[in-house]
């Protein structure tokens, strides 16, 4: 049966290296060059669903499908893009937010206990903004490295743009976090 079930798992995270590929492709672009795009949420997601192994072993996946040449990086690809490019920082905070999330979700939300649904609301937000945070601030940092510029420049170009949508993205998160969180655990336990 634990065969089965990690197999589920694996699948699942299959599914979302996936769908935070395809992420990219649902772009706004922005003066500033880094486009708004949907691979955040997705990969946020991927921690907040699938828990922070397997919702990072999705990031990872993606990760490696652009390293070695597929246009999952906001339609670029290669090891420069996620070594070197501007939105490095970002790239990798994405794994970091998965875990991150995940993490703080299944230490404060474990499926095996019932909660008030006001506290699960709670947590959930809380989750969901940790992870974007962090991918925000690992997205600063990256863009600091590796463009040489100020944080006060990489404030206004790598934040400033992206709340709005990143509000209503955060939103969306917590709402689609609710809702299929316990289906998913239902489907791979």
């Amino acid at each position: 049966m634990k065969s089965v079930s990690l197999q589920k798992k694996l699948v699942l995270s299959a599914l979302f290296a996936a769908l935070i590929s395809v992420g990219c492709f649902i772009q706004i672009p922005l003066p500033g060059g880094i486009p708004i795009v949907l691979q955040d949420m997705m990969s946020m997601l991927s921690g907040l669903l699938l828990g922070p192994v397997f919702g990072a072993l999705a990031v990872l996946i993606f990760l490696a499908l652009g390293a070695i040449g597929l246009p999952v990086y906001s339609g670029k690809a290669g090891l420069h893009v996620l070594l070197n490019g501007p939105t490095s920082g970002f790239l990798w905070g994405y794994l970091l937010a998965a875990i991150l999330g995940g993490l703080f979700l299944a230490l404060t939300l474990p499926q095996t206990k019932e909660r008030k649904k006001a506290t699960q609301w709670i947590f959930i937000t809380l989750a969901a903004l940790l992870a974007t945070v962090t991918a925000f601030a690992c997205g600063v940092a990256g863009g600091m490295l590796v463009m040489g510029i100020s944080l006060a420049k990489a404030l206004a170009g790598y934040v400033l743009p992206f709340i709005p949508g990143n509000l209503v993205k955060l939103v969306l998160m917590v709402f689609l976090t609710k809702k299929f969180r316990p289906v998913i655990f239902n489907y791979s336990n």
